[in-house]
């Protein structure tokens, strides 16, 4: 199988299959053409390299799951590597919403103290541009300046 065949099948460009390829994850035959020939099982590591990404696991962190298909088995994770690769993911995306919330927490208290500081200073410039007719309408001032004569 060429490799467009194989990036269309399992939903990746041709491009990650090279990049895949190049991280050592897949291998491929090269024909008298030079032309790269996959076998009909790299589909299903590319779509579990896919699938695996959209959870947040990188490329490099896909070799438990692949090596576990190799061996034979069902699925990518029946492999205790695999399964601890889970566990670490799980841990960074926990570290992750951690640091988050410290994040918003940190935010929310700014937004408070800002707009406590905010809403009396707001009144106070609502009120002088009430009293001020050049801050209502700043274009008065500029008309009064090109025509002195009003």
């Amino acid at each position: 199988m060429r490799i467009g065949e194989l990036a269309r099948e399992a939903g990746v460009t041709t491009k990650a299959v090279r990049y895949y390829e190049s991280m050592g994850l897949l291998r491929a035959d090269r024909l008298s053409n030079g032309y790269r020939d996959y076998l009909p099982q790299d589909v299903r590591m590319v779509r579990e390299i896919r699938e695996l990404g959209a959870l947040g696991i990188r490329v490099e962190q896909a070799r438990p799951f692949l090596d576990c298909l190799v061996a034979g088995h069902g699925n990518g994770d029946d492999c205790p590597d695999a399964v601890a690769t889970y566990r670490t993911a799980i841990a960074e995306v926990e570290t992750r919403m951690a640091d988050l919330a410290a994040r918003r927490a940190a935010l929310a208290e700014l937004l408070e103290n800002a707009t406590a500081r905010a809403e009396p200073l707001c009144e106070l410039s609502q009120n002088q541009k009430a009293q001020n007719p050049v801050a209502q309408n700043p274009n008065a001032q500029n008309r009064n300046a090109q025509n002195p004569n009003s």
